[in-house]
């Protein structure tokens, strides 16, 4: 009770328009981490789900190597390893390096959930689009895909929901999302309890509604014989 009298509820609205900045940004990398980690986990998953020489191999190392490496690490390599790479130095600008380094991580995370879920595809489904005349990658196409990426919904929808999470770690190259924001808020006000407490009920916020939404979508996506 003494924290919530002590709160000062005037701070936050005095300082709403700092935190719905740091949130569009949030928002704007996400889209983009959310919509490149899909696009890489089909590709690559439809690779390793059919086994592609040479390209299954090496889909097969970008995933060991994302997933069994800190994002954090991955996101320091892209803005301060790359500019000193010899030879080739490669300088990127931070926003670059946000959506950049959470695509890159989600599309590790989804290469196996869509993997998952085209292999779980009976093989009598891919052998009748074959009979009906459907070419491998018709199949794919009007088989494959529409039942495995049903499969992999859940999994893949984890993957989004931390991809939005882990902008948080954006903060540590000076990227302005929504955490970032409030570090820099709370460096100038000294008000820790007020911007830390905002912080953190606005990502519940952001993430329950994004839940009940996907949660929606999975319901209306779901196998007929699992609805």
């Amino acid at each position: 009770m003494a924290v919530l009298a002590s709160f000062d509820w005037h701070f936050i609205w005095a300082h709403h328009s700092e935190f719905l900045a740091g949130l569009r940004r949030t928002f704007k990398v996400a889209a983009i981490g959310i919509a490149g980690a899909f696009l890489i986990g089909v590709v690559l998953g439809a690779i390793r789900a059919h086994r592609i020489p040479v390209l299954s191999q090496l889909a097969a190392v970008y995933v060991e190597v994302i997933r069994n490496t800190p994002i954090l690490v991955q996101i320091f390599l892209f803005y301060y390893g790359l500019p000193e790479f010899p030879g080739h130095p490669i300088r990127l600008q931070p926003f670059t390096v946000a959506w950049l380094s959470v695509m890159v991580w989600g599309g590790a995370f989804n290469t196996e959930n869509f993997r998952a879920g085209f292999e779980a595809v009976p093989a009598r489904y891919r052998e009748a689009g074959l009979a009906l005349g459907f070419t491998r990658l018709g199949t794919f196409a009007n088989v494959t895909f529409p039942i495995g990426a049903r499969i992999a919904l859940p999994s893949s929808i984890n993957t989004y929901i931390s991809v939005l999470k882990n902008t948080s770690l954006l903060t540590a190259i000076g990227y302005a999302e929504l955490t970032n924001t409030a570090y820099s808020l709370e460096s100038v006000t000294f008000r820790s309890t007020e911007v830390y407490a905002t912080l953190g009920v606005m990502y519940l916020v952001v993430v329950w509604t994004l839940s009940a939404l996907i949660r929606l979508v999975e319901s209306r996506l779901a196998l007929p014989e699992e609805r």
